[in-house]
C-alpha cells in the first residue's frame, strides 16, 4: 500500500466533502510555536534508532532511565518558601507530611539579589515573595528537624548561589552530614538572569567564573549534587515560544559547558551534574514532544560537539514546574485543571521532578489548602492514572513525533543564529534573545485580545464572581524580628574573625583559585550573605545591562 497516495485520496474523497458540509473552526491550526498541526497526522520518514532509540540509550529521546518511573516516580518537590525561616519550616514539614518526596526553597528578592534584610535596599521587600536567608543560622532554622541526608534540595538562587550553596554545606556539617552525602540543586544559571528575570548581581565573567568554580568543586566534595539547572522556564515565563524555551537554554548551557571546559575541565568531569529546568504550558501535545525533542538535542549536542564519551554526559535531566503565566485571576478553580493538564504534559514527557502550581498563585502566595490540590494533583497522576507504567506513553503517535522533529528542527535553526552571533553571550549583549522572546509575547498578547487565542474566563466564559478563596496572612514584624536577628548575629561572632575571612576574600576574588572553599568557612565563621556580596561587589562591581536602539 502506498501511504501517500491513500492520503491524497482521504483528502480528495473523505475530508475536503466533510470540510465543505463542516467548515473547521480555523483556516490554519497552528501550535503556539507557530508549528502547523496536521489534520490527521501519519507516519513520517524517520529512523527509529537514530531519532527515538529506546529509554535509557542515546539518544534519549524516550526517557534518560531504562525503566523511568516503573521504578520510581518523579520527585515531587513543591516550590515553596515566603516570610522568615521558621515559618518556611513549617511549610517544608508539612509538605514532608503530605507525601512531598523532595524540597524546593523560594529565597525573598534581597537575598536573591544578595543583600542582607537589614540593608537599606531590602527595604519592603524582606519575606516577601520568598524566604529570607541572610546567614548560616537562618539556613539552620530553614532546615530544623529536616535530615540533609536524607530529602533533596532544590534552591531556586542565581547571582549568590556560590553563598547559599556554601551555607547549605555549612547546616550539613552541624548536622554531622558531609557534604558527599547530600543531594540536590542549586539553579546557578546567570545568563538566563540577563536574558529574562533580572536578579543579577555580577557582570558575566567572574559571574561565570562563580559558576565553573561550582562545578569544579562539587565533582569531588558534593558529588551528588547538580551544578546548575539550566531554566527554560523563567525564559518561557517571559513570554518565549517552546521552541525558543529549547533553544535558548540549551544555547545557554553550551556557554556554561564551554567556560568549564576553557576553566581547564574535562567535559566528562563536570556534565553528568548538569540539569535543566522547563515550564509546562497549556498545549499539551507541543508540551511532550518539547520535552522529547530537547533530550534529543542535547545528546547529540553533547556527544558530537563537545565530544563527550560517558553516556551520563548525554543525558538531559529536567526539573519542570508548570507555568505561572498561564494561571489566571480569574475563576481561578480552573487553575486546577490547567495545572493538571500541564503536569500530564510534563510526566509523560518525562520529567525527573516536578512542581505543580497552586490555584491561588495568581492571586497571592498559596495557603495549605490550595498547595495540598496541587500536590495531590501529583500523586493522583502518579497512582491512579497509570501514565506512569509504561514509559513514553506517547511514542509512535504520529503528531507527537511529527512534533518532536520539527521542535528539533526550528530549535537547531536559533542554537545555529546563536553560535553565528557569538554564543549565548554575544546574543544576549547584543539583545537577540530579548527581542525574540519580546516579540513572540506581543504576538501572543495580541491573539488573546483579539480572541484568536482563547482563555477561559479571561477573554470568553467570562462571569461575575466574588472571590472567597482563604487567603495566606503574612506577619508584619517579620522584617523587624530579621534585622534584630542578624544584629544579635554581629554582636556574638568573633568579628576579628570575620573581618580577616573578609579580606582573604577580597584577595582571592582578584586570584584565581576556586572561591568555594573560602566561602565555605566564611559561612562557617557566620559571615552573611550581604557581606560576602558585598566584599565581591568591591572588587567585580555589578551588571549593567546594554542599552539596545
Amino acid at each position: 500500500m502506498d501511504l501517500d497516495l491513500e492520503k491524497k485520496r482521504w483528502d480528495e474523497t473523505v475530508a475536503k466533502p466533510s470540510v465543505e458540509k463542516f467548515k473547521e473552526r480555523k483556516a490554519d491550526f497552528l501550535s503556539p510555536s507557530g508549528i502547523p498541526i496536521p489534520r490527521a497526522a501519519t507516519p513520517g520518514e524517520f529512523d527509529y534508532m537514530q531519532q527515538l532509540g529506546f529509554p535509557g540509550e542515546y539518544p534519549f529521546t524516550r526517557g534518560v532511565q531504562p525503566t523511568m518511573y516503573r521504578s520510581r516516580f518523579w520527585t515531587m518537590r513543591q516550590y515553596a518558601g515566603f516570610a522568615s525561616a521558621e515559618e518556611s519550616n513549617k511549610r517544608y514539614r508539612y509538605l514532608l507530611d503530605q507525601g512531598q518526596t523532595g524540597l524546593s526553597v523560594a529565597f525573598d528578592l534581597p537575598t536573591q539579589i544578595g543583600y542582607d534584610s537589614d540593608d537599606p535596599m531590602s527595604l519592603g521587600e524582606v519575606g516577601k515573595v520568598g524566604v529570607s536567608i541572610s546567614s548560616r543560622r537562618d539556613m539552620e532554622v530553614l532546615f530544623d528537624q529536616i535530615p540533609l541526608d536524607k530529602v533533596s534540595t532544590s534552591m531556586t538562587i542565581n547571582a549568590p548561589a556560590a553563598v547559599l550553596l556554601a551555607m547549605y554545606i555549612a547546616v550539613g556539617k552541624k548536622q554531622g552530614v558531609e557534604s558527599k552525602q547530600l543531594r540536590g540543586t542549586i539553579q546557578n544559571d546567570i545568563l538566563k538572569e540577563y536574558v529574562a528575570r533580572g536578579t543579577y548581581i555580577f557582570p558575566p565573567k567572574p559571574s561565570l567564573r562563580l559558576i565553573t568554580d561550582i562545578f569544579k568543586y562539587c565533582e569531588t566534595e558534593v558529588p551528588n549534587w547538580n551544578t546548575i539547572s539550566i531554566s527554560g522556564y523563567h525564559i518561557r515565563e517571559a513570554g518565549s515560544t517552546a521552541v525558543q524555551e529549547v533553544a535558548f537554554t540549551i544555547a545557554d548551557a553550551i556557554a556554561y559547558v564551554q567556560a568549564a571546559i576553557d576553566s581547564g575541565q574535562q567535559v566528562d568531569q563536570f556534565a553528568s551534574q548538569l540539569s535543566f529546568f522547563f515550564a509546562a504550558h497549556n498545549d499539551f501535545l507541543e508540551e511532550i514532544a518539547k520535552f522529547r525533542a530537547a533530550r534529543r538535542i542535547w545528546a547529540q549536542i553533547m556527544r558530537d560537539r563537545f565530544g563527550a564519551k560517558d553516556p551520563k554526559s548525554w543525558m538531559l535531566r529536567f526539573h519542570t514546574q508548570t507555568g505561572g503565566s498561564t494561571l489566571t485571576a480569574q475563576q481561578p478553580e480552573n487553575n486546577v485543571v490547567r495545572v493538571a493538564i500541564q503536569a500530564m504534559a510534563a510526566i509523560m514527557g518525562g520529567t525527573q521532578s516536578l512542581h505543580t502550581n497552586s490555584m491561588d498563585e495568581a492571586l497571592w502566595l498559596p495557603t495549605e489548602k490550595s498547595v495540598r490540590t496541587a500536590l495531590r494533583t501529583q500523586q493522583i497522576i502518579a497512582h491512579e492514572s497509570g501514565v506512569a507504567d509504561t514509559i513514553d506513553p506517547m511514542a509512535g503517535s504520529y503528531v507527537i513525533e511529527y512534533l518532536t522533529d520539527e521542535i528539533c528542527k526550528r530549535a537547531m535553526e536559533y542554537i545555529t543564529r546563536i553560535d553565528d552571533l557569538g554564543g549565548a553571550l554575544s546574543a544576549i549583549e547584543k539583545g537577540y534573545m530579548q527581542n525574540e522572546i519580546q516579540d513572540s509575547a506581543y504576538k501572543f498578547q495580541k491573539e488573546v485580545e483579539s480572541k484568536q487565542n482563547v482563555v477561559v474566563g479571561v477573554n470568553s466564559f467570562q462571569v461575575e464572581e466574588k472571590r472567597d478563596l482563604e487567603r495566606l496572612k503574612m506577619d508584619p514584624s517579620i522584617e523587624k524580628n530579621q534585622v534584630t536577628k542578624l544584629a544579635e548575629l554581629r554582636k556574638n561572632r568573633d568579628n576579628t574573625k570575620a573581618n580577616e575571612l573578609m579580606a582573604q576574600l577580597d584577595q582571592a576574588s582578584r586570584g584565581t583559585d576556586n572561591l568555594m572553599p573560602l566561602l565555605v568557612t566564611c559561612m562557617e565563621n557566620d559571615l552573611t550573605l550581604g557581606e560576602v556580596c558585598g566584599v565581591l561587589r568591591k572588587t567585580w562591581g555589578e551588571y549593567q545591562p546594554p542599552v539596545w536602539g
